[in-house]
């Protein structure tokens, strides 16, 4: 019996001329890594590149979900019984009864018989796998084996879009089996929406090659996807096309660049390895790219490194435009080693850690992370001596404890407590098992069960382990997962929407393993009473405080007002004096409030202080802005040195 590989399919994209480059792009490039996520996965062949890897392939077309499951799945199959079904199946000499294949497809994409052939062929997989008498991999073999048969002599130009009229079919429909090789590591195969998928799983390399147009691909494998669904739907029009609303793309459409925005946010990898066709303008307006260079690289670079590799490549065109100097090009970004705190404070900079982090001094040997938080930005500083201060004892209590005790012994306590005091637990039971859907969320069900904890924890008599872990869950069952107490000293906040869902989880495991790899303390302590004097072996300052002109819970008790604001200042000042590197971070106007105070300073020391605008919401707003929203907030960070 003959074989074929995955690369023997006519399909819009194919990279299997690529896989030199792209393999070398990565040996080159990218190290240490076991995993390869292969995010857009189409025919599979990059993925097939990298079967040394534990893989990770995804599509949303079911017929590529059902070749990568023949072709990638870890589960068994017999192939001398397979082998069998096919030649048996090889050797039909006709087929007398119409089917939905013949009486929708016969005369068009195939002649008569064929079509009453393929029709007869799918039918019968059905059967044997709901007899049982063959497993999910064995049916997706046959269904695979059908798919590439049909594709070798289906009379198109190489998809489904439209087929050729003619009196002349190839009907010599041979079934081969697959050439599947051995897999090297444990597989996952996904048939999801992208942007979905990536929140939930994780890989050293993820590779990205969507749709670049307006080309979709449910458009132009509509037929095959028919036939390996085998739901028999009504088709219309020339074509002969099914109902495809639920899976086309919107990598496809002008929302293009906010979807690619939205999965490179999302996605969990060490290397983002992005392949994206340079036609810009140049063809036939279906074929022109949805997303520019420009927005790649400002998405990317928002995430890490970025190197771009190309090489010339021919283009599909539909025979419409002659494509001249076109290159596949490969984005390659290594990501920055970041770690979103579990603790979400007002005005933490995680999300402005792109802008920050490049303005910090190149090399670090110790600094302090003063006002500390949630400690963002400290954690995700390339040093490994930091000084963490806040003033508010339960926070840094909390981080120590993160600090002295075992992950395991830290998760565990907090699922007792969950237990003890039947909290939901969203990641073990669903939304449903609480009467209550995502979008609503389960504060009805939680509240009375939390308003309890807050008053057992308000009431506590003791500093304890045990406690520090109900200051924990407190937040993040609390109402936005944040921090505050009352003038009293008592944590204060009403319940929220979520629970210690997965979500939350990985962010406190992550965390947890960040501060047991490096030398860090937690300190508690009001700025006010550090000396200068006690800190001149540090190399470098990072200061974020309560900002003067903003609201939020931390201030709301008059925690922060003009006076603390010189005395910072003057303390800043007194840094600078010792030569001591800092960064300052702060609000100079907001909503239409201009801080004085800051501002009149940054002016007295413009030969020595630098100002660098930041965009907090990403816009291109920017405080020297004539133009710029009244209401809109210019966010700043003060360095005492040249980046």
């Amino acid at each position: 019996m003959e074989y074929f590989d995955l690369k023997n399919r006519r399909y819009l994209g194919n990279k299997y001329k690529l896989i030199p480059f792209i393999k070398k792009v990565v040996e080159d490039n990218c190290e240490d890594c076991s995993s390869f996520f292969d995010v857009f996965s189409g025919t599979g062949v990059v993925a097939d590149a990298f079967r040394e890897f534990n893989l990770i392939t995804n599509d949303l077309l079911y017929s590529n979900y059902v070749i990568h499951y023949a072709f990638f799945s870890d589960d068994e199959f017999d192939k001398e019984k397979l082998m069998k079904i096919i030649d048996k199946w090889n050797n039909i000499s006709s087929i007398k009864e119409e089917n939905y294949m013949s009486i929708n497809f016969g005369g068009k994409y195939f002649s008569h018989e064929t079509s009453k052939k393929i029709g007869y062929i799918r039918e019968e997989i059905d059967i044997l796998a709901k007899n049982g008498e063959i497993n999910k991999r064995e049916e997706y073999i046959l269904i695979s084996s059908l798919i590439y048969a049909m594709d070798r002599i289906a009379s198109t130009c190489g998809h489904y879009d439209a087929y050729r009229k003619t009196k002349e079919y190839n009907d010599e429909l041979v079934l081969k089996f697959p050439n599947i090789k051995e897999n090297m590591g444990k597989n996952q195969i996904y048939n999801t929406d992208s942007n979905e998928l990536v929140r939930v799983v994780k890989a050293d390399i993820a590779y990205i090659d969507p749709p670049y147009n307006s080309r979709q691909y449910s458009d132009a494998y509509h037929l095959l996807e028919n036939v390996a669904r085998w739901e028999k739907p009504e088709v219309f029009g020339v074509a002969k096309k099914m109902n495809r609303k639920d899976i086309k793309s919107s990598y496809c459409t002008r929302r293009a660049p906010q979807v690619f925005k939205d999965l490179i946010e999302n996605l969990d990898a060490k290397y983002i390895l992005v392949s994206y066709s340079n036609m810009g303008s140049k063809g036939h307006d279906r074929s022109n790219a949805r997303i520019t260079d420009r927005e790649i690289l400002s998405i990317l670079r928002k995430r890490g490194e970025v190197q771009i590799f190309e090489m010339d490549y021919g283009a599909f065109t539909a025979g419409k435009s002659r494509i001249d100097n076109h290159k596949e090009r490969l984005f390659l970004c290594k990501t920055f080693n970041t770690v979103a705190s579990p603790l979400n404070y007002t005005g933490g900079k995680y999300k402005l850690l792109d802008q920050i982090k490049p303005l910090f001094p190149e090399k670090i040997d110790s600094m302090m992370d003063l006002f500390c938080g949630g400690c963002n930005v400290g954690i995700n500083v390339d040093c490994k001596n930091v000084k963490f201060v806040d003033k508010e004892v339960s926070l840094i209590r909390l981080l120590n404890a993160f600090k002295e005790h075992e992950k395991d012994e830290i998760l565990n306590e907090i699922d007792s407590i969950i237990d003890e005091f039947e909290l939901s637990n969203s990641s073990k039971h669903g939304y449903s098992y609480y009467g209550t859907i995502s979008s609503v969320g389960l504060g009805k069900y939680n509240k009375g069960k939390y308003m309890y904890l807050r008053e057992i924890y308000n009431k506590r008599m003791e500093d304890s382990f045990y406690y520090d872990m109900i200051f924990y869950v407190l937040i993040v069952f609390s109402f936005n997962n944040q921090i505050r107490f009352n003038k009293n000293g008592e944590f204060n906040l009403p319940v929220g929407k979520r629970d210690f869902n997965a979500k939350m989880r990985k962010k406190l495991i992550e965390f947890i393993d960040r501060i047991h790899e490096n030398n860090y303390e937690f300190i508690v302590e009001d700025f006010s009473n550090i000396r200068v004097e006690e800190i001149e072996n540090l190399s470098f300052v990072y200061a974020d405080p309560p900002y003067l002109i903003t609201t939020a819970s931390y201030n709301e008790q008059g925690g922060w007002n003009e006076e603390h604001e010189k005395n910072l200042l003057k303390f800043l000042d007194g840094l600078d004096s010792k030569g001591i590197r800092f960064a300052l971070s702060n609000v100079m106007e907001s909503k239409g409030r201009k801080n004085e105070i800051l501002y009149n300073w940054t002016i007295l020391n413009k030969d020595k202080y630098i100002v660098h605008y930041l965009n907090n919401d990403y816009s291109n707003s920017n405080y020297q802005t004539k133009n710029r929203d009244k209401n809109s907030t210019v966010e700043v960070l003060i360095t005492n040195y040249i980046v």
